[in-house]
């Protein structure tokens, strides 16, 4: 196999991501370019930022898609996280205590069967929570063992939220 066909390592990745104009993820050989989701996506993780940022208290602080965490030999870009502790504010990734991603169904099932083990991988991350974009549906997984996995099925629709 040419070099040029190797998948290149995360750090390389990391360093050639840097100086592109968008955000990429490993794809087995070449790095794939992250892209859009829906507006009903967005709101979802938007309104989930906000609510966060009215609640968290020093030290713990929740961030956007924006900045990536390094599971096991990986890059993602979760759609929220919460990290506690000190942040390098120069940093661009983080090792957060809860993840939380967005469904859509053409990312399902990678988020909950592929992401669940990446996510576990990283220490410090005790909760991965998968939240429903169509209706209110969440479901947690405790990667911690301290007892936090539910599954809320919809329970309230508020005609305004979506």
């Amino acid at each position: 196999m040419s070099d040029s066909l190797k998948p290149l390592t995360v750090d390389e990745l990391l360093a050639w991501e840097r100086s592109q104009p968008v955000r990429y993820q490993p794809g087995g050989i070449q790095p794939v370019a992250t892209t859009g989701g829906t507006i009903a996506a967005y709101r979802v993780a938007h309104r989930l930022l906000r609510a966060l940022d009215r609640r968290l208290k020093p030290p713990c602080e929740a961030f956007g898609e924006n900045v990536k965490v390094l599971p096991a030999g990986r890059v993602r870009y979760p759609d929220v996280k919460v990290a506690c502790g000190q942040c390098d504010p120069a940093a661009d990734h983080m090792d957060p205590v809860v993840v939380f991603e967005v469904l859509s169904p053409t990312t399902e099932m990678t988020n909950r069967g592929v992401k669940s083990a990446e996510y576990a991988s990283i220490p410090s991350v005790t909760a991965y929570v998968l939240l429903a974009q169509d209706r209110a549906a969440a479901t947690v997984l405790d990667l911690a063992g301290i007892g936090v996995a539910f599954r809320l099925a919809e329970s309230h629709t508020d005609a305004g939220a979506t």
